[in-house]
């Protein structure tokens, strides 16, 4: 009789363990469906900000998002990439303005310094701004414009503008200012913005001939 109880003791609780799993997996599931898709709008408006900083609204009516060009696997060296990615292209009535061009410095202080650099269809620079870094804090970290302004001097410059030769910091006869005590970082920067615009120069044409987008409704 007893080992009767104990056995239905635990056939109760191992239901009631079963079913408190279920409910468990239950919510979870739930609370992920309801909050990825809020999730995703949050990264997508994120991403948006981020290029409306390289061209501004008053510079494109598309919405640049939708509007792509994804870097074949055989250009990503001339860009530092390693992973798939999109190039996204602004545009006017239609009429291309610019692309907004992803870039990686492999050979930072401290490893990779992924960026995004904007430049108009004239192979101007739009804006750069530095996504992602482990540069050390209070020296390399002034790339990031949230620390300094320093990345705000390559707009308006393009390869002919300055000359090929002052593509590079003050300390190697440069026009670009170092940081102090860090030349390293903005050394790796400059480099690899000069690097985008030659990208850009070779296939621009390609670029804006294969792209795909949807002009934007706002």
């Amino acid at each position: 009789m007893r080992d009767t109880l104990i056995g239905i003791s635990i056939g109760k609780n191992a239901i009631i363990l079963g079913v408190f799993a279920i409910f468990t997996a239950g919510a979870l599931a739930f609370i992920h469906a309801s909050t990825a898709e809020r999730i995703a709008a949050q990264e997508k408006r994120a991403a948006a900000k981020a290029l409306l900083e390289i061209v501004p609204r008053a510079l494109h009516d598309n919405d640049m998002l939708e509007s792509t060009w994804p870097v074949p696997e055989a250009l990503w060296p001339e860009l530092g990439l390693r992973s798939a990615t999109n190039i996204h292209v602004a545009t006017r009535a239609e009429t291309p303005v610019a692309l907004i061009i992803p870039a990686v410095a492999p050979d930072g202080y401290s490893g990779d310094i992924t960026m995004l650099v904007g430049v108009l269809t004239d192979g101007t620079i739009s804006g750069v701004r530095v996504l992602s870094h482990k540069e050390t804090p209070g020296l390399g970290d002034k790339i990031d414009l949230n620390k300094s302004d320093w990345i705000l001097n390559f707009d308006g410059l393009s390869l002919a503008n300055p000359e090929s030769i002052a593509w590079q910091v003050k300390k190697d006869g440069g026009q670009f200012d170092q940081f102090t005590g860090a030349t390293i970082t903005p050394r790796a920067v400059i480099g690899r913005i000069k690097k985008t615009l030659v990208f850009f120069g070779a296939h621009k044409n390609t670029i804006l001939s294969n792209y795909s987008g949807e002009a934007s409704d706002d």
